[in-house]
């Protein structure tokens, strides 16, 4: 009765011992049950009670896989594990993170400080706040003003209520010709066109803007474009300034992911009149407490005020006085540092597992971008990938015509452990030497 609990227990030891590694494929369950002596029957149960522990998936079709996520840690009789491994979202939360934040929110706890934190705020906050944040947000080249600075709820506000400013619905806005992809959510729910500009290795092209016809504004990810990890060099970042003031057009600067590097100024420092600069504390501090970030050139700063506070994307000020804490006392200067060191070491786990493929990223960033080989496309790898506990992310989701998807999918590298994350890439490495049609009929 318990003889196939033995066996699977002996294969559990050869998983935690590293002598199974994640994505080896086990043997055909006939080929299993002949080898050890024991009924077909028998091997398929062996194989039943490694996927329920969460130590193994099955792929029909293909066998079953040492799986790439850690065991669950629920008891034996628990419902089967829905962990992941996820590579599809950005959000780095480093174990000494939140002793660091609950160190400076113990002041907010007054009965009198947090009736004041929960009172309305409007869009251009507190000048404590602005102030810490345009200290922030400053990098060689480049200081904003903090009396242009306005406060949303998180970078993906900021950047919609940037665009519901600067383009009337119905218009035209440029973007990367592959770009971040919830701003195609954010021009649908505007009623904007996105058109895509082409790019090469330095980012996107100036005479694909000139060229592109008409437009109202362009939206930019001049550093650590996501997905493709560029950052646009000074020379390109002048041309690309030249191009908005000879079309008299506004640009909105994603820099989300700018804490990662030490330059090159920000496109802002070369338009100062044409470019509003989107920012946010998600991924310096953490998605789940917030706060976005809008320096507006004077020009068009009420424009944008006014759309923050129409589209209800106004900043909370609990949020806001936990931001000032951590601006003012060093808590975000840490985390980003820290950061900035878990990027690169999670890099050098990339150069480690998939050196032997085709794939591009900064060594600061906190993702990459992988050109998948033959004869792999982008939908079969992550429908692949999933099934062994990995979510990633096709080629198609950052494409702004979905017939010039690229073969190739975005590795988001920051939320996993960094244990997790090197099984996670063994595993899809081993998947990519292998071919979609390698299938064994058991």
């Amino acid at each position: 009765m318990d003889d196939y609990r033995r066996i699977a227990d002996a294969l559990a030891a050869e998983i935690a011992t590293g002598r199974l590694r994640p994505g080896d494929r086990l043997p055909p369950q006939r080929q299993f049950a002949r080898r050890h002596g024991i009924a077909g029957s028998t091997a398929a149960r062996v194989y039943g009670e490694l996927v329920r522990r969460g130590l193994a998936v099955g792929e029909v079709g293909r066998g079953t896989f040492v799986r790439a996520a850690a065991p669950s840690s629920e008891p034996a009789l628990a419902e089967p594990a829905r962990a992941r491994v996820d590579l599809e979202l950005n959000f780095s939360l480093p174990p000494e993170q939140p002793a660091l934040l609950a160190r400076s929110l113990g002041g907010m706890l007054r009965p009198d400080v947090l009736a004041d934190a929960l009172t309305p705020m409007g869009a251009a906050g507190t000048r404590a706040v602005r102030e810490g944040a345009a200290a922030m947000l400053s990098r060689p080249g480049w200081s904003p003003d903090p009396g242009r600075l306005l406060l949303a709820g998180n970078g993906r506000q900021a950047i919609a209520a940037a665009l519901a400013a600067l383009v009337p619905a119905g218009e035209r806005v440029g973007v990367e010709e592959l770009t971040y992809p919830l701003v195609k959510g954010i021009a649908a729910r505007l009623g904007l066109t996105l058109v895509p500009l082409a790019m090469d290795e330095c980012g996107v092209l100036p005479e694909a803007i000139r060229s592109a016809g008409p437009l109202r504004a362009v939206y930019l990810q001049p550093t650590l474009h996501n997905p493709l990890g560029v950052t646009m060099p000074e020379r390109r970042r002048s041309e690309v300034a030249a191009a908005l003031r000879d079309l008299g057009i506004h640009a909105v600067e994603d820099g989300i992911y700018a804490f990662l590097r030490d330059g090159p100024p920000p496109l802002a420092a070369f338009a100062p009149d044409q470019v509003i600069v989107a920012d946010s504390l998600s991924k310096r501090v953490a998605p789940g407490l917030t706060v976005g970030f809008a320096v507006a050139p004077e020009a068009v700063g009420d424009r944008v005020a006014s759309a923050l506070r129409s589209g209800g994307w106004t900043a909370p000020r609990f949020a806001v006085e936990a931001a000032t804490r951590w601006l003012t006392d060093g808590t975000v200067a840490a985390l980003q540092e820290i950061k900035r060191r878990d990027a690169a070491a999670r890099q050098r786990l990339v150069r480690e597992h998939l050196a032997e493929f085709a794939v591009e990223a900064d060594p600061q960033a906190f993702h990459c971008w992988w050109r998948l080989p033959a004869p792999w496309r982008a939908d079969t790898f992550v429908a692949a990938a999933a099934r062994r506990g990995i979510a990633v992310t096709p080629g198609a989701a950052f494409t702004v015509v979905a017939a010039h998807a690229p073969n190739a999918v975005r590795l988001a590298l920051s939320a996993p452990p960094p244990d997790t994350l090197a099984r996670a890439l063994a595993t899809l490495a081993a998947l990519a030497r292998s071919a979609p049609e390698d299938t064994e009929i058991e």
